[in-house]
């Protein structure tokens, strides 16, 4: 279900017959099954999109109804026909998706022949580059296009429903309006309904179903952003609906207190409608970057929409949109597990320009690519608060580390610099060694990111970075570099970095990457241009060597925790897949001990406490069957750790950190074979200067551009590559916009 990220660039493959020591009918035995398997995925994926699109239709209600009666017989009864029909579809989509990655392997750099035709890719070509929908790529703007068509067929097809309703009933005019009404607030309710089957699939973020078509969990944020507004805009219409029909009838405050035993629960449905309108109002742009605390702590709120929201609608009508909800408590009880553990702090630094680098111990077996992300907790300054960071490091710069680079811009962030500045042994900004003592306890969730590192398959790149940005393209062009000085595939061979920064301070960062020690001569088999541009300041600094003062660096034995965990992100498929297969297997299971033992022999038909009962299923499969193979993947990983060091010949942790942490003070101030570039002070990055000018050099090739900024930043590159690509030539190449930002 993958989508190359540009053609005939070369992919991240297992290596060949040779190299990867393996057969080449198990080659391709291997390959086949893959195919197989997403032809699946696409049939019933196909299948589920199909029942949706079915449903507002009169066939639809015929078809639900044929289907009930020939499965209703099951021991599940009605929600286990609707359960069978709405949710197993996306389940048996993880099931396959599983299996296929397992399939898969690790994958490994193979180089192929590069395409001599360039081509637009519709994951990479950018349609819209402004408005409220942001940058938007051909394939995210076929999907936002097939969610409109859904709801507005479904309006069409609930409100020709509806006037046939109406057509054969005789009340009076206000009798009709009321009654038009309530049935256009049910079928608000219903659209609502739909599109909450898809809500939660991009915010899970360790999902197999993002792992399979290689989106990360930053990009599919977007996704529920999109997702979230639909749904909510329905289900704020399907409230204010009954509101006006109940006022009219003067029986507003005695319907809205109703919670009756069969039918819908309308107390429970107001109050998840209010816990959605408080999620929905703080999700707003505005509220968002001036209150993102506001923001985050009312987003907990899901937990109260979702509960109340199966009270309201009762068992089988929750059944809809079970499947992706379901998946969303699988991954966020697997996240919850591995996040408890608090990880070793190697080394704190607080950088000029007011950046604060955090690196942490590792097990050399943790994937990730330069381009991914995790999520950091501190506990001092938040027990709730998990904020996410692009990893700077490469996974090639060490096998026992990964660090972190974070700007200082708002409260919580500051709140972090003056505790690293409080830290025993740490020189302040004023040059007095700190006497008290502070700590930091420190819980990482992650690494998220793309199964494959995409920005090894361009031969050509442009990396642009605004701010704190520059952070994931450290981690880039040391990925770069380390596998150039190792002779391993790489294809990348003409790197452009464009960097916009506010101050001249902030070019320290450049300095934490040391490219001729990482690869000695590295110009000789890379070209790698660097232009930074200091908007804010039109002249180089008077005295450029109080440009590294205010360094402040900690090594404490205070910080010591655990290594980080592997359980979420991408790691061990064979785990990963039985802890899913288990938790959902485990549903079945408890749904049909509840209905043998209580539910059917109680005679139990109340709709709102079904509801309940079916999502406390959904919990306690997830601790119940899941957890046991948690316990046992933790076993795993630390057995696996233990053999890692025993491989290593037993290396003392504390001689590596404080190895490591001289290496870290060797490297601050000015190097000899830092990044070295031009620097632009007074002006902005000229982007159409710069592409055309690249597009003259590069010629008929493909070429990459990465973006990590503030959302100007991604529109103007964006609509730079737009137009280029729509104007090019026979002999220009072709820009694939890919964007690295996000705001969670």
């Amino acid at each position: 279900m993958a989508d190359d990220h540009s053609a005939g660039e070369p992919l991240l493959q297992n290596l060949t017959d040779a190299e990867n020591g393996n057969p080449p009918h198990s080659v391709f035995a291997t390959a086949f099954i893959k195919w197989v398997l997403g032809v699946a995925m696409w049939l019933v994926l196909g299948f589920w999109v199909a029942v949706f699109f079915l449903f507002p239709s009169d066939a639809g209600t015929q078809f639900v109804e044929s289907w009930t009666r020939a499965t209703m017989g099951n021991v599940f009864g009605v929600t286990g026909s609707f359960l069978l029909l709405c949710s197993a579809p996306i389940l048996v989509i993880a099931f396959l998706a599983i299996a296929s990655l397992m399939v898969d392997g690790k994958k490994e750099l193979q180089l192929k022949t590069t395409s001599k035709y360039p081509r637009i890719r519709l994951r990479t070509f950018p349609i819209l580059v402004d408005g409220p929908f942001g940058v938007v790529s051909a394939a995210e703007f076929i999907g936002i296009c097939l969610f409109v068509v859904f709801a507005i067929w479904a309006l069409y097809a609930y409100t020709m429903q509806n006037l046939n309703v109406l057509s054969q009933v005789s009340l009076s005019s206000e009798g009709k309006w009321n009654l038009m009404l309530i049935l256009t607030g049910l079928r608000f309710g219903s659209i609502g309904i739909y599109f909450l089957a898809f809500l939660f699939l991009p915010i899970s973020r360790g999902s197999v179903l993002l792992s399979i078509i290689d989106i990360p969990f930053e990009q599919a944020t977007r996704y529920h952003v999109w997702l979230g507004h639909l749904t909510m805009s329905f289900f704020t219409l399907h409230g204010l609906c009954f509101v006006i029909a109940w006022a009219m009838e003067g029986q507003l405050l005695d319907e809205i207190l109703q919670w009756a035993d069969e039918g819908i629960a309308v107390l429970p449905g107001v109050i998840s409608l209010l816990a959605g309108l408080l999620m929905w109002v703080t999700t707003l742009p505005l509220v968002r970057k001036k209150k993102f605390e506001l923001f985050f702590y009312t987003h907990q709120l899901y937990a109260v929409f979702v509960i109340f929201l199966a009270l309201h609608v009762g068992d089988f009508i929750f059944s809809i949109t079970a499947g992706g909800i379901f998946l969303f408590v699988i991954d966020r009880f697997l996240r919850f597990c591995q996040s408890r553990r608090t990880v070793d702090v190697i080394s704190v630094t607080c950088l000029p320009g007011g950046s604060v680098e955090l690196v942490f111990s590792k097990p050399a077996n943790l994937r990730y690519t330069a381009l991914s992300f995790i999520f950091l907790q501190i506990r001092e300054l938040s027990w709730l608060q998990w904020h996410p960071f692009s990893v700077s490091s490469s996974p090639l710069a060490g096998r026992k580390h990964i660090s972190v680079l974070i700007k200082v811009l708002g409260e919580w962030t500051s709140n972090l610099k003056s505790k690293v500045l409080h830290m025993p042994g740490t020189e302040g900004e004023n040059g007095l060694r700190s006497q008290s003592r502070s700590r930091i306890t420190v819980s990482i969730e992650g690494p998220y990111g793309h199964e494959i590192p995409y920005h090894l398959t361009y031969e050509n790149l442009i990396l642009v970075a605004g701010g704190s940005g520059i952070s994931p393209f450290l981690a880039v062009l040391s990925d770069i570099l380390h596998l150039t000085n190792q002779g391993k595939p790489c294809l990348p061979k003409n790197v452009l970095l464009i960097w916009a920064i506010r101050r001249s301070n902030e070019l320290h960062l450049l300095s934490t990457l040391d490219t001729e020690s990482i690869c000695p001569n590295f110009s000789d088999k890379l070209d790698l241009e660097v232009h930074v541009y200091v908007t804010r300041e039109s002249h180089p600094p008077l005295e450029e060597g109080n440009m590294d003062k205010g360094i402040s660096t900690s090594v404490s034995p205070l910080l010591r925790g655990s290594g980080m965990s592997v359980l979420v992100g991408p790691g061990n498929r064979t785990w990963s897949g039985a802890y899913v297969i288990s938790s959902v297997v485990g549903f079945a299971v408890l749904m049909a001990l509840l209905d043998i033992f209580y539910i059917n022999p109680l005679n139990i038909a109340t709709w709102w406490y079904k509801g309940l009962l079916l999502v406390g299923c959904m919990i306690g499969s997830a601790i119940i069957f899941g957890g046991p193979v948690i316990y046992l993947w933790h076993r795993w990983e630390k057995r696996a750790v233990a053999a890692e060091e025993d491989e290593d010949g037993k290396k003392d942790d504390r001689s590596q950190q404080s190895e490591h942490f001289k290496t870290m003070q060797d490297d601050v101030g000015p190097k000899d074979h830092a990044v070295s570039g031009t620097t632009h002070y007074g002006a902005r990055p000229n982007f159409e200067e710069i592409f055309t000018s690249m597009s003259e050099r590069w010629g008929k090739v493909d070429i990459g551009v990465i973006v990590c900024g503030p959302a100007t930043l991604q529109s103007s590159v964006a609509k730079q590559c737009r137009s280029q690509n729509l104007r090019r030539g026979a002999l220009h190449p072709v820009f694939h916009y890919n964007s690295h930002s996000f705001d969670l």
